[in-house]
């Protein structure tokens, strides 16, 4: 088989679009909005920021009141997935926990 492209290209990364909807599905995940924060039960759990290329997140190893964080830059929608995929494990891990 021949690998042919068919002329299609994936569509160009937009961060500012791509930040409206990371906020719109961590609202729906139940996380309180604080800015460009989000809290679970009063104590932060997510950051975000854009800048000109991609959005750069960092998200709470364990809720805390000075947590440690893990950074994520998101610049594509695969890696957009992939930190929401990544925030719902964390809050399942952390609901279990409890």
């Amino acid at each position: 088989m021949s690998e042919e492209t068919f002329g299609f290209a994936p569509p160009p990364f937009k961060p500012e679009d791509a930040l409206v909807q990371i906020r719109r599905a961590l609202r729906d995940l139940k996380l309180a909005e604080r800015g460009m924060a989000y809290e679970l039960r009063g104590r932060r759990v997510v950051e975000l920021g854009a800048d000109g290329t991609a959005v750069q997140a960092r998200i709470a190893r364990k809720p805390a009141l000075t947590p440690e964080w893990d950074r994520l830059q998101v610049a594509s929608a695969a890696e957009q997935r992939k930190l929401i995929d990544e925030l719902k494990k964390r809050l399942a891990r952390w609901e279990r926990e409890e």
